[in-house]
């Protein structure tokens, strides 16, 4: 018997309802199913996040690997062709895959070692934005969610959701957060994104760090690149990817270990490594704070302080400010 976590019992039934829960109880099943039929053996307690659960496996032959187990969804369902596109060169490298359950087996990293653990907040910051060079280098596949599709969709929710911020400032600052979104939304890019590159989703490779080639200068990257050059020790999880301008993916390394002085330093530094347009970088960045906030207004919740400083400090802000 696998254990399934309380935590992620919790999160599908709020987040997803009667179908988490239904994923929840048939979990020990697939979990059986899946170590039988690619003849795995469980190689540690379950560890979780909010939407899946991750079992530590030995393969029939010794290696290690990850199984991940998780509900079928728009965001899930474009994970396996991203890591495939992506194949191990800054991401995790999928070794197996089902279509039917979107279950993945996944080579095994390091869950103790996580970029929130380094001490050095710029040193993270430019980890996740050498990682972000590579893994958008890429054009994404057909099939991907679309970040034009995306925008047009929040543009359309903002006059409903306007109506319901009773402070005037941020309902100014959402205002403007959708302007910026108006000017670049007819060229959303066609770049495959991760979406969700926090400091929790960059782990350390099993393999010691003397054995592993650190790319610091992802400059002179073209198409397919990601795949071709030496790995460094920290890696890539967990994408929700989509096809869009790789400035909609910088905004979780300017919330995450959170320093408002930060801000700007961060951006930056990471359109200077990945070598992005900063004004195209800052509107979607502020694409990015308009699609948590409609969902902070759509749920009912406060609008979240963090965003609502990334947002403060990069409208219309100079470099450097």
């Amino acid at each position: 018997m696998i254990d399934v976590p309380v935590g992620l019992a919790a999160s599908q039934a709020k987040y997803n309802g009667a179908a988490g829960r239904a994923f929840v109880a048939g979990l020990p099943a697939r979990a059986a199913h899946f170590l039988e039929r690619w003849e795995l053996r469980l190689d540690g307690p379950s560890m979780h996040g909010v939407t899946a659960l991750v079992l530590p496996v030995l393969r029939a032959d010794g290696t290690p690997a990850v199984l991940k187990l998780q509900l079928l969804d728009e965001e899930s369902a474009g994970e396996p062709a991203a890591l495939r596109v992506w194949d191990g060169g800054a991401a995790v490298r999928l070794l197996v895959h089902d279509e039917a359950t979107c279950t993945l087996l996944l080579e095994r990293l390091d869950h103790t070692r996580r970029l929130t653990h380094l001490p050095d907040t710029r040193e993270a910051a430019l980890v996740v934005a050498r990682l972000l060079a590579r893994l958008t280098a890429v054009p994404a596949p057909e099939g991907m969610r679309r970040l034009g599709d995306i925008a047009e969709a929040m543009l359309e929710r903002v006059p409903g959701a306007l109506k319901l911020i009773a402070d005037p400032a941020e309902r100014r600052l959402v205002e403007d957060c959708a302007a910026a979104v108006r000017e670049v939304a007819t060229e959303p890019g066609d770049r495959l994104l991760h979406w969700d590159l926090h400091y929790d989703n960059v782990l350390q490779d099993l393999r010691d760090l003397q054995d592993l080639q650190d790319i610091q200068d992802p400059d002179g990257l073209q198409d397919g690149d990601a795949r071709s050059v030496g790995r460094g020790p920290w890696v890539a999880i967990d994408p929700k990817p989509l096809a869009g301008d790789p400035g909609f993916d910088l905004c979780p390394a300017l919330g995450n270990r959170f320093e408002p002085a930060e801000i700007r330093w961060r951006f930056d530094a990471m359109t200077d490594v990945m070598g992005l347009d900063r004004e195209r970088a800052r509107a979607w960045t502020l694409g990015r704070v308009l699609q948590n906030t409609l969902w902070d207004i759509e749920d009912g919740r406060p609008l979240e302080a963090v965003q609502l400083e990334i947002a403060r400090r990069l409208r219309g802000a100079p470099r450097g400010a």
